[in-house]
């Protein structure tokens, strides 16, 4: 059976290699190599560059914030995408998109989640064993009151 094993692990090589399959993380060794998304809402082929997985993941969260909540350990670039539709909605006034802001919490209920700005992980933490309410309300507050937090030129 030895043969059948190693003809088995070509072929699972070349399937990756030519993008046949859909991947779930970076590779191994990548400085996010933590974040994972969920493979039904990411359609991302497994032979794109890091560069290029984590543009489109970004992309996903612009076009359809909802979907940031299938991300474990989001980058600083995924976490930009979702805070610039936040700020786009606060800005517009009306009410905080509370379900976006309680998606943030989520995500830095981990400490293997990078930081996407400064002081943004103290603020959530200073709520920490506040209600889920008051914690996005603070969350929102503080976010309104970061006159330029978002005017981030991403490289690349």
């Amino acid at each position: 059976m030895p043969l059948l094993d190693t003809i088995s692990i070509l072929l699972g090589r070349a399937s990756r290699a030519l993008g046949l399959e859909t991947v779930d993380a970076f590779p191994p060794g990548h400085r996010y190599a933590h974040t994972r998304w969920d493979k039904a809402y990411f359609d991302i082929p497994s032979d794109w560059k890091p560069e290029r997985i984590e543009q489109a993941i970004a992309e996903a969260i612009t076009n359809t914030p909802s979907v940031f909540a299938y991300i474990a350990h989001p980058t600083p670039r995924m976490q930009r995408a979702l805070l610039a539709v936040i700020h786009a909605r606060l800005r517009r006034g009306g009410t905080p998109p509370n379900d976006l802001l309680a998606m943030l919490i989520e995500a830095y209920a981990s400490p293997r989640t990078p930081d996407a700005m400064p002081g943004l992980r103290a603020a959530i933490a200073s709520t920490d064993g506040y209600d889920p309410s008051m914690r996005v309300a603070h969350l929102a507050a503080w976010l309104a009151d970061m006159p330029a937090a978002f005017d981030v030129i991403e490289a690349g």
